[in-house]
């Protein structure tokens, strides 16, 4: 095997050169019972979409999250993968606290919220930062560190994770875009408590606090620094 290192291009400089929207629509999902799973997923308050079959051979049923702009199949003859395969799906929620008190009122049932305290072996269940689940929300609260998990009836396996600032060069800085009324507040409640702060600093109240607050919302979501 080589040893010698392979150079890693640039991510940003990447994007820039494609010239083609490649966008991320759909997953299919692999279920043994089609009703049973779209009561599940209907259940969670995900939108339908379709739910079209042609005789008796094959049927497809679409249903997409709240704020996502990827959704999920499943039917009958629409995968050949085992019912249950489908594992380490990504839900991104900017408040997971809030998203598991949702599905737990829904009555589904979802883990307790999770971190990792960076041990990459263990015997829980693997997810992104290693297979040691440590109880409570990463205690910084940083983005992309808190999780929770729940099932379909079939074992599909779905994971959120809170996310409330980017990585820099993770979205184009150009575009700003909530995804839901929920995002949105939460965004502004953030921008809220820095602004407070801001004022502290200041030793006066900012007569100018929509610009202050749109330039903190701009930059957390693009990953840029966040004003003073």
């Amino acid at each position: 095997m080589s040893t010698k290192p392979v150079p890693i291009k640039d991510a940003s400089s990447e994007a820039k050169a494609a010239t083609v929207d490649m966008k991320f629509e759909i997953v299919v999902l692999p279920v043994s019972d089609v009703d049973r799973a779209k009561e599940f997923y209907a259940r969670l308050g995900w939108r339908l979409d379709a739910d079209y079959a042609h005789d008796d051979d094959f049927r497809v049923i679409q249903f997409t999250p709240p704020g996502s702009g990827c959704s999920v199949i499943f039917g009958k003859n629409v995968t050949a993968a085992a019912p249950g395969s489908a594992q380490g799906l990504y839900l991104i929620v900017s408040d997971i606290e809030a998203a598991r008190a949702e599905l737990l009122r829904r009555g589904v049932e979802v883990s307790e919220v999770f971190h990792s305290d960076g041990v990459y072996t263990g015997a829980d269940e693997a997810y992104l930062f290693g297979r040691r689940r440590i109880s409570g929300p990463d205690p910084e609260h940083r983005s992309y560190r808190s999780f929770a998990s729940f099932r379909d009836p079939d074992g599909n396996g779905w994971v959120f994770q809170e996310l409330t600032t980017r990585l820099p060069g993770r979205i184009d800085p150009a575009t700003t875009t909530f995804t839901s009324a929920n995002d949105l507040a939460a965004a502004l409640r953030r921008a809220s408590a820095a602004h407070g702060e801001h004022e502290k600093r200041i030793g006066a109240a900012d007569a100018n606090w929509p610009d202050w607050y749109a330039e903190y919302m701009v930059r957390e979501q693009s990953g840029k620094d966040l004003p003073q």
